[in-house]
């Protein structure tokens, strides 16, 4: 599909796409002048921006501020810049960003007027549909309803009244066709005294069928009664014909009287509408299209009993509006101090039916500033419930418009196409009604129905109804304050403000590892991180980054991580977090923009929008990788370089989405990593590299020098020096590698007394010596003696064998006493060591050996 602006009779539409498109008109002037032009710019995911620029391409000066402001649905703004003399080369150009399945409203526009021109080289004719009466006429006027015109005409011509009809800036008349049941409606009447309504039914206006054609129908005969239905909670019927609200003080489920409220409770405010006879007080509906007025005047919805549905309209392309205005939202009595939490929520039950191209858009405008889009529905959606939660107290007007189709039509051929809302339900509405009461706290003082206002993060005790302070560690539930169990417990690793009204981390945590205490201090990550992702290209081929803020620890609570939307530079330094003018900025620990880079003034220039918080709310901060449904596979991220464990901060988002119903999440793993000094490095998982894989839950990994463990003596060793001069130093050195930031320090080197070796080197020299001598001495000593034995034994037995000789018989083969004495030499009578050793071993063969009688193998008679 080509896309481009297509023009739409009396203004000009852009693309609906993620393409990026330019209207271009050029004007040479002799002398200095101005363009103005009218505009409807209501959806911030589409960018609008106009400039100048000469015959050269360069950007005038005078289109200094090239964005062009938002409007409100359904009001045409104006813009005008001045012209300098010269060629000028006008630019409107657009960007659809297309992230999800929100449907892009175009920019709209017309009466384009340039001052400045000296003349015109022609004049032309006016063209089908159009005329003008008077010479040298600045433009052509439109042809009214049921008249059209030729090409240069002077005046309209009337179509035929009962046959023919035409719309306005028609060339051409068109025959009237048959009246079917697209043609008419239905509505109801207000109730009666008789509690009954009426069913009427109606032409659709203006009338373009004729009833007298063979095919045509008749419209139904009115006024069918039937019963009114009850009225809304909070509202009575005091037997007249209309509802009319409670009075404070009272409640009322909409069949029974108001009664008032129970001592120690107070009304629940609010509006709860379910039954549809009357269009609420506080609601209006309205018909509108930007071509044309056929629809002006008319109820874009209609009740309907038990829903309120869009109605026909004019054509199946206007804008059927419905409005529900709420001045403010105020928590209840007893939680008055609460700060920083939910004020408020609007939800709504709907369907969609549709054969076409049908969009159903909720918007929300605060402070009557400016309507943005906050989510949208395209073709038919079931019946569900969709809630949007306020959280600060301002004016707030909601409003629902539904489209048929966005084709430039101007006949009803899906004038069956609609949306139902079954029910509409605003929680602590300033002027809102009740349809129950709630426990509140009384004065302890008081005996009576009084409601006293507890402090912040405090909550009514049931046997006293009195206001109890939530134990430490605790934070109030924003949806009841009635009973203990109405403080909810912090998650692992966090603490609650002093207000009991948020939990956060302080930047430290603690964790035992095999007997092994591991203490963290994130404080100087607390600042916000931030991650520019990408760049990511559209369908179209858009360029656009992702642009992540991660406030890790928060300031007691407060969301530090800031985003803004439709501002040409992304940083916000000099944006006040806390202003409420600036209704475009969210805070949170975790947002994200998309950033949209500008050709013509760079990065810097870059355009921001979509903002969306990621996560308002701290869960808590754990070593394990699972917490509240948020879970982060192993798989996710490189396997961590070291032992230390990875500490993971949780959060969660309160705002749902239609793909989002359980809220978003975020997962920020914190990984010790020595070489990322300062505030490191984030990055997100290689896998989904928008941070996300199905929208919803987003990951994050923060390797910083300052996620490692705070040292501790585990971390380091001792070394010991040699003894010199009587001293010895110890010396104490960091374990490599080095896993471990500030904590303690190393201990201061070690010096102390110690004794020379050199005294017991020589002594020690000394035994080893005399030892050595004498294993040496023994061994000749034994080696000597077995030689002797071995000479013996041999001598002995070749007397035996020998035949030739007779020898005397050897008595025996030992060694006899005193053998050895003939080679020893004694010089003392004194016996020395060896000669102790040598009577030793004497005495030890004396014990062990005995003479044995051998007997000679000779015959006795030799």
């Amino acid at each position: 599909m080509h896309s481009s602006w297509i023009p739409r009779g009396n203004y000009i539409e852009s693309n609906r796409d993620d393409c990026t498109v330019s209207l271009i008109y050029a004007v040479h002037l002799k002398k200095s002048g101005y363009v103005f032009f009218e505009y409807q710019y209501v959806d911030n995911n589409i960018f609008f921006e106009f400039f100048i620029q000469n015959d050269q391409c360069q950007e005038m000066d005078t289109t200094t501020d090239k964005w062009v402001k938002l409007t409100d649905n359904g009001e045409w703004g104006s813009h005008s810049v001045m012209l300098k003399s010269g060629t000028n080369i006008l630019y409107w150009r657009t960007t659809g960003i297309l992230m999800g399945s929100k449907a892009v409203k175009p920019v709209l526009v017309k009466n384009i007027t340039i001052e400045g021109v000296a003349y015109t080289s022609e004049c032309f004719p006016c063209k089908p549909g159009t005329f003008s009466n008077k010479p040298g006429s600045f433009n052509c006027q439109v042809c009214p309803r049921n008249t059209y015109s030729e090409k240069g005409a002077k005046e309209c011509i009337r179509c035929k009244e009962d046959s023919q009809f035409s719309e306005e800036g028609s060339s051409e008349c068109t025959e009237r066709p048959p009246c079917t049941t697209k043609d008419y409606f239905q509505i109801h009447t207000p109730c009666d005294e008789e509690g009954k309504t009426q069913i009427m039914y109606k032409w659709i206006e203006p009338k373009i069928c004729r009833e007298d054609l063979t095919d045509a129908i008749r419209l139904p005969p009115s006024g069918e009664k039937k019963d009114c239905p009850p009225c809304n909670p909070g509202f009575y019927n005091n037997g007249s014909s209309s509802c009319h609200p409670c009075p404070p003080g009272t409640f009322s489920d909409g069949t029974k009287e108001c009664r008032p409220c129970p001592a120690g409770t107070e009304p629940a405010l609010g509006f709860e509408y379910k039954w549809w006879n009357v269009l609420p007080g506080n609601m209006k509906t309205s018909c509108f299209n930007v071509g044309n007025s056929k629809c002006d005047g008319m109820n874009g919805w209609e009740v309907a009993g038990d829903h309120i549905q869009s109605g026909a309209g004019g054509s199946d392309n206007d804008y059927l509006i419905l409005n529900l205005h709420i001045p403010g939202f105020k928590p209840p009595t007893s939680m008055t101090g609460a700060t920083g939490s939910e004020l408020g929520r609007i939800t709504f039950v709907f369907e969609t039916l549709c054969s076409a191209d049908c969009v159903l858009y909720f918007m929300v405008d605060i402070n009557r500033k400016s309507t943005n889009v906050v989510e949208s529905w395209g073709g038919t959606k079931e019946k569900q419930a969709y809630t949007h939660i306020i959280f600060k107290n301002a004016t707030f007007t909601f409003t629902w418009a539904f489209q048929r189709t966005n084709q430039g039509q101007d006949n009803r051929r899906f004038i069956n196409d609609m949306v139902k809302i079954y029910s509409i339900t605003a929680t602590n509405a300033v002027d809102g009604v009740a349809s129950s009461c709630r426990a509140c706290a009384l004065g302890s003082e008081q005996s009576g129905s009084s409601c006293v206002p507890c402090p912040p993060g405090h909550y009514i005790e049931k046997e006293t109804n009195q206001c109890k302070e939530c134990p430490p560690d605790t934070y109030l539930s924003i949806h009841q304050v009635y009973g203990k169990e109405a403080c909810i417990p912090c998650g692992p690793g966090s603490k609650s403000n002093q207000d009991h009204s948020v939990c956060y981390s302080d930047c430290f945590f603690y964790h035992e590892k095999e007997n092994q205490s591991l203490h963290y201090d994130f404080s100087n990550l607390s600042s916000v991180g931030s991650l520019m992702n990408g760049p990511s290209f559209t369908s179209k081929g858009t360029k656009y980054f992702h642009f992540f803020n991660i406030s890790l620890c928060g300031h007691e609570g407060k969301k530090m991580a800031l985003c803004t939307n439709n501002i040409t530079d992304f940083t916000v330094k000099e944006i006040v977090a806390g202003s409420d003018d600036y209704t475009n900025l969210v805070g949170a620990f975790v947002c994200q923009s998309t950033i949209i880079p500008s050709e013509s003034k760079g990065f810097r220039a870059a355009l921001s929008s979509q903002s969306i918080i990621l996560a308002d709310t701290f869960l808590g901060v754990t070593v394990e990788t699972t917490l509240q449904n948020i879970n982060i596979k192993e798989d996710m991220f490189p396997v961590p370089p070291s032992q230390i464990p990875d500490v993971h901060f949780f959060y969660k988002s309160s705002t749902t989405t239609t793909s989002c119903v359980n809220g978003r999440s975020t997962a920020v793993k914190m990984r010790c990593n020595p070489t990322k000094s300062g505030a490191g490095v984030i990055s997100v998982p290689s896998k989904c590299p928008a941070g996300t894989c199905d929208g919803c839950t987003f990951y994050f990994l923060w390797e910083s020098a300052e996620a490692c463990p705070l040292c501790t003596e585990h971390d380091f060793h001792e070394i010991e020096g040699a003894c010199k001069r009587g001293f010895q130093e110890t010396l104490y050195v960091w374990n490599e590698p080095k896993w471990c930031i500030k904590g303690i320090s190393l201990p201061e080197k070690k010096l102390a007394t110690c004794e020379t070796v050199d005294f017991w080197l020589k002594v020690g020299a000394g035994v080893g010596a005399f030892t050595a001598v004498l294993l040496v001495a023994l061994t000749c000593y034994f080696w000597k003696k077995n030689q002797k034995l071995e000479y013996k034994y041999s001598k002995l037995v070749m007397t035996t064998n020998s035949k030739e000789c007779e020898l005397p018989a050897a008595d025996s083969c030992a060694i006899m006493e005193g053998e050895d004495n003939e080679e020893e030499v004694v010089y003392s009578n004194k016996q020395s060591l060896l000669g102790k050793l040598k009577s030793l071993a004497t005495k030890e063969k004396e014990d062990h050996f005995e003479s044995v009688q051998l007997k000679t193998s000779r015959s006795p008679n030799i």
